[in-house]
């Protein structure tokens, strides 16, 4: 028998259900497109920010390191605070959090209150893997896959299509218009979660670990920050080696905690199981193969022509030749998606480490025209719409559905470790690497195709680690989609809790 549709619309209630669930992963991924943006809103700025914001360049730096630590502190915090006391109530705060920081950008003409504003903007880092645990919750097991895919992917997407805009507006208005559109845009995204995204209640309810929540970030915020500041202050320095000490002390320290209490903010044990742990290096490293393209095809963009090398572009330029691979990543989602359904989420993962791993060893000959820079950005921005999409997926398979925002955080948290890795790395070879263009150094051709060669072996290792991922195909994997009697059974642990 058909089922009857609504005398008001003439819907089925199928028909109602698809809609709704189109309603709230589009809402979700404008959510992470949103956050993403702020990756790069302040990209075209930099050479600028020393004379918008009267401070010296190393200082200016500062406002794109406060966003870079922000997030290591909020990313796993917020996965679990969502776990705990709901998912949308968390990502709600996140976006209001990108909200002020984006005003607090907007009204800034100097350097303290921009610090401020990026570091409030990078807090709403957790967006992403919220709105992934929140699709597991409520969406069908069929749309499952691919709305995940296009979650995780809005990373990159976010980033690629907002740098060609981002450049645009500076261009051509006054820069502080970029975070007045930031701020608009995340505006629109909590009202439509407000209207369109239901609360889960699937919870884990218990007690907050405020010692856990304290050791991870400090451990992050001293490792990341000798990591993007080690080239400036010595990789020997005092400094440095001081902070590197102190993430490591403060690791061991906070792994103990988290193994010995009851309720962790990361759960150690799930996150140390096979499936969990090789995804997690295997984003770690990702990451870093990802993260290569964009330090090195901007500036081969820009570099003048007189170096034999550079092609003289402007930011616009950059925005709209790095622009197409976020694109693909957009129509990657569903490919992702097929292939981790009939193939399994360690295959996908596999492709687009292979797919990134081509795109980098094809660039190590095809820098010398724009149109060889679009075709390279824009396989490598297929490879990692492919291996974005299967991420989520490995780790929604191996961790219970109260888990699900925490196991989630901590995934992407990995992918900023290993970028910011990147960054260092790639940082240490273009300084050692340069050639003279009259009394000034720059980047050498050879060190911009060095900084390729690793990106491919990277993805290799990628690559590598996934192979030794379980093998099983998804429909003998854990569900990804709480039945009703899971949701009752997570419902009654919450109310007991």
């Amino acid at each position: 028998m058909a089922p009857s549709a609504s005398p008001q619309t003439g819907e089925t209630p199928e028909e109602a259900q698809r809609e709704t669930t189109k309603g709230l992963v589009a809402v979700l991924a404008l959510a992470g497109v949103t956050v993403a943006l702020m990756q790069t809103i302040v990209i075209p700025l930099i050479p600028e920010l020393p004379r918008l914001l009267h401070a010296s360049a190393a200082d200016t730096s500062w406002a794109i390191t406060a966003t870079l630590l922000a997030a290591a502190v909020a990313t796993p915090v917020m996965g679990r605070l969502g776990d705990m006391y709901g998912k949308r109530r968390m990502l709600l705060t996140s976006l209001a959090l990108l909200v002020s920081g984006s005003v607090v950008g907007a009204l800034s003409d100097s350097l303290a209150p921009m610090i401020v504003g990026r570091a409030l903007q990078g807090l709403s880092a957790g967006v992403i893997p919220l709105g992934i645990s929140i699709m597991r919750d409520e969406l069908p097991a069929e749309r499952l896959g691919s709305a995940t895919a296009l979650m995780s992917a809005s990373l990159g997407i976010g980033g690629a299509l907002g740098l060609p805009t981002a450049a645009f507006l500076a261009q051509n208005t006054d820069w502080h218009v970029l975070f007045w559109g930031a701020a608009g845009m995340g505006a629109l995204a909590a009202v439509l979660v407000l209207v369109l995204v239901p609360e889960s209640r699937i919870r884990t309810g218990g007690r907050f670990d405020m010692v856990g929540a304290v050791g991870l970030p400090a451990a992050l915020v001293s490792l990341l920050l000798a990591i993007s500041k080690g080239a400036d202050w010595g990789w020997t320095s005092p400094l440095t080696l001081g902070l590197l000490a102190t993430a490591a002390i403060v690791l061991v320290l906070w792994g103990r905690w988290e193994l010995r209490t009851t309720q962790p903010l990361v759960n150690l044990r799930a996150t140390t199981r096979g499936q969990v742990l090789l995804t997690n290096i295997a984003s770690a490293v990702f990451g870093f193969a990802m993260f290569a393209n964009s330090l090195v095809m901007p500036q081969v963009l820009q570099l003048p022509e007189s170096t034999g090398y550079g092609l003289g572009a402007s930011m616009v330029t950059v925005g709209l030749v790095m622009g197409p691979s976020g694109l693909v990543m957009m129509v990657m989602a569903p490919v992702s998606a097929y292939i981790t359904r009939t193939q399994g989420p360690k295959v996908t993962l596999m492709v687009g480490a292979l797919v990134v791993a081509t795109g980098y060893g094809a660039s190590i000959g095809l820098m010398s025209a724009i149109w060889q820079l679009v075709v390279v950005s824009t396989v490598i921005g297929a490879g990692i719409g492919l291996a974005y999409g299967a991420m989520p997926a490995l780790i929604m398979g191996a961790v219970p559905v109260s888990e699900t925002a925490a196991a989630n955080s901590f995934n992407t948290l990995m992918r900023s470790v290993g970028t910011s890795m990147a960054s260092a790395v790639a940082g240490v070879v273009l300084a050692q690497m340069t050639t003279a263009l009259g009394p000034v150094e720059l980047p050498s051709q050879n060190g911009f195709r060095t900084v390729m060669a690793i990106g491919a072996g990277a993805a290799l290792v990628a690559f590598a680690i996934a192979s030794f991922l379980p093998g099983k195909r998804p429909d003998t994997a854990p569900a990804a989609h709480p039945e009703p009697g899971a949701r009752a059974v997570a419902e009654t642990r919450t109310e007991t809790a």
